[in-house]
């Protein structure tokens, strides 16, 4: 498998570390979802303005949130193993795009009470599972893709 992050940070704002963190989460949650293939993933850390606008013009919801996601492949859970154009087998599959707000990353961290590092785990697990399928729209998807979350970030050493 092979991973490809096409990371854009238009706040210029993230570390090295972090963006680093940020594309280790993404290979994280790869191999844990057990994907298959080339796979590419474009993260965008953005300020609050830009994801309010964002979010008004996708979700027609006039306010900033924390993350949003864009899958390019609607499809269930567990069906990323299939090429997506036989006539391109070396192309990657190219999951989507995964829009965080910093000013949320720094907010929630200090509302839970743990890092800036930690939050930004959080929402980029939260962005790679909505990219793979998952969702919380009941009381049970959502128990599921949290339990999945905490996981994936237990099992890449980023507790709380």
């Amino acid at each position: 498998m092979n991973i490809i992050v096409d990371f854009n940070d238009e706040t210029q704002t993230l570390t090295t570390e972090q963006q680093i963190l940020v594309e280790n989460i993404v290979k994280k949650t790869a191999e844990v979802e057990k994907l298959e293939g080339d796979i590419e993933v474009s993260i965008t850390i953005v300020d609050e303005k830009r994801i309010q606008e964002i979010n008004k013009e996708y979700r027609d919801k006039d306010q900033p949130t924390d993350v949003i996601s864009f899958a390019l492949n609607e499809q269930s859970e567990g069906e990323l193993n299939v090429v997506l154009d036989p006539d391109m087998p070396d192309m990657p599959n190219i999951l989507g795009d995964i829009v965080i707000s910093v000013l949320h990353v720094q907010k929630q961290a200090a509302e839970y009470s743990h890092s800036f590092e930690r939050e930004l785990g959080f929402l980029t697990v939260h962005g790679m599972l909505h990219l793979i399928g998952y969702d919380h729209m009941t009381e049970a998807e959502e128990k599921e893709m949290f339990s999945r979350q905490e996981d994936i970030l237990t099992a890449y050493g980023l507790t709380r």
